[in-house]
């Protein structure tokens, strides 16, 4: 288990000051494994990181009050192993939905929640897989809150069905589901919002074999779509990670009311710092 302190943006910021929690739990699946963007808009904004891989034997949470939300990042497992952490990973996420925690699953953690909710997650029939940037077309309402890319980063050759009373919020062409929320406060996307120039290097070099699988961009293609549509993915992601923590307030003020995707985000008149 590792805490990483970072600056934030008032010299006197506590992680825990005014008793609300300044701490976000990242769970990853790889030692080596960075949160990008998603922590460069965190530490920008105060909070800590407190990054764990179960993978590797680091325990998670009995409860998530000390905590501000959780993020589970990708991998290269599937959900569908019958690893005994995976499991036990994906058991454990019925704490942030019963608490009313913001869960924001990235990749592989949308399809953990999806499976934790009981939803299939599968290869596509044709064997296609997303390496790269694809378009994604968000729906009416979620445009409604906020700007969206037209074309967002993926790695993955699974995809996950829409679990019961989940709402879909994004759809693709090879991969239909690309972002449901469930409930106030989970959401779940199937593209890395995360990425950086450099990590984009490191995986088209590290996994260059996954670039000759059916569907999948050249590397080429990774670095000059990124040049474009890298920008507008980073700042979709802050404006969504901002009103996504904002949920988990407006939620706990709501208990017991199931709220919408407009709602969660904007009941108390919540606006991105943008």
């Amino acid at each position: 288990m590792t805490l990483i302190d970072f600056p934030s943006v008032h010299a006197d910021s506590h992680p825990s000051k005014g008793g609300v929690p300044r701490d976000v739990l990242i769970v990853v699946h790889r030692r080596e494994a960075q949160p990008g963007n998603v922590g460069h808009w965190l530490r920008a904004q105060g909070y800590r990181l407190d990054m764990r891989c179960p993978r590797f034997g680091d325990p998670l949470p009995e409860t998530l009050e000390n905590h501000a939300g959780v993020i589970v990042f990708g991998g290269p497992m599937s959900a569908n192993d019958p690893d005994g952490y995976l499991r036990r990973e994906i058991d454990w996420l019925r704490v942030p939905l019963m608490e009313n925690k913001p869960y924001f699953g990235i990749c592989l953690g949308a399809q953990m929640l999806a499976k934790h909710l009981g939803a299939a997650v599968s290869h596509h029939a044709e064997g296609l897989v997303e390496v790269g940037y694809y378009p994604i077309a968000a729906t009416d309402e979620a445009r409604s809150l906020l700007p969206w890319p037209d074309q967002v980063y993926h790695w993955h050759c699974e995809g996950f069905a829409m679990p019961a009373g989940a709402k879909l919020i994004a759809s693709g062409a090879a991969f239909e589901n690309q972002a449901f929320q469930y409930g106030s406060s989970a959401f779940g996307v199937q593209f890395h919002p995360e990425m950086t120039l450099a990590m984009i290097h490191r995986w088209t070099t590290v996994a260059g074999h996954r670039l000759t699988q059916a569907g999948a961009r050249p590397k080429q293609e990774h670095i000059a779509a990124h040049c474009i549509h890298g920008t507008p993915l980073k700042e979709w992601l802050g404006r969504f990670l901002h009103l996504w923590l904002a949920s988990g307030a407006i939620a706990e003020r709501h208990q017991g009311k199931k709220l919408s995707l407009s709602s969660a985000f904007c009941l108390g008149a919540v606006t991105a710092p943008f």
